[in-house]
């Protein structure tokens, strides 16, 4: 599982950051020839193997998105705040992952260009094999996920793997950095997402209040408290503060 993760974090490089030469020669029109030559470096693949490696692992980079990168936190947030303006469909689900993949591209930013350097350029040029650079390429994405994962996070996932207690960072595997990397991910979208409902809940209370107290039982809360909670967002630059938070967690 782990030669299958460093392979795909490679194939996600090669998309993100441009691909090979051999990428725009596929893209001829002469017809596909699919032949394995035996000769030459024993570790490097065929052309023709490389392209159908990388089409397949391309596939999963929505996954690979969600699962090592900063996506899953920005989305959660993103999708609080607009849970707690209450303006249902507003923004739309498009726009929200829309700003969640670029600012997942930002904070992911120093990551890739670090897999870039090491990696992809290499490989691209000849000087390694597809297994080290697939191993040279995941040390930047497992040192980001383990500066985000706790030490409680990491120690669940090697405890119900029955793994030996690890002396080191390096020693957990890949296998168990995911899981814990994403379960803290959750823990802190929610954390963040509690704090952003606080002053819109209060509004909500205050507007109720005050419209049972003048007799207004009819009138329905959210009628008056909507308003309110659009104003006070903009008035406080509400997506700027967001956003700053959101990116300034990531460490």
């Amino acid at each position: 599982m782990t030669k299958v993760l460093r392979i795909a974090i490679l194939a996600l490089a090669i998309a993100a950051l441009g691909g090979p030469a051999w990428a725009a020669e596929a893209a001829s029109p002469s017809p596909l020839t699919i032949s394995v030559n035996a000769g030459g470096d024993p570790q490097a693949l065929p052309a023709t193997l490389q392209i159908v490696v990388v089409l397949t692992l391309l596939t999963l980079a929505p996954a690979l998105i969600i699962m090592v990168t900063s996506f899953t936190r920005i989305l959660i947030v993103l999708s609080f705040t607009r849970s707690a303006l209450g303006t249902q469909q507003i923004p739309p689900n498009m726009v929200l992952v829309g700003m969640a993949l670029f600012l997942t591209a930002f904070t992911m930013a120093p990551v890739w260009r670090e897999v870039d350097e090491q990696a992809l350029q290499p490989y691209l040029q000849q000087e390694i094999g597809y297994e080290e650079a697939a191993e040279r390429g995941l040390r930047p994405v497992r040192a980001f996920m383990l500066r985000q994962a706790e030490e409680s996070e990491l120690a669940l996932f090697v405890n119900l793997g029955g793994l030996p207690r690890p002396e080191t960072p390096d020693d957990i595997p890949t296998y168990a950095v995911v899981p814990a990397f994403m379960v803290g991910e959750l823990k802190r979208a929610f954390i963040m997402g509690f704090m952003i409902f606080i002053p819109f809940v209060v509004i909500d209370m205050v507007v109720a209040t005050t419209l049972m107290s003048m007799g207004m039982m009819m009138m329905p809360p959210v009628v008056i408290s909507l308003p309110c909670k659009i104003l006070l967002f903009v008035l406080v630059n509400g997506w700027e503060l967001v956003t700053q938070s959101v990116v300034a967690s990531f460490h």
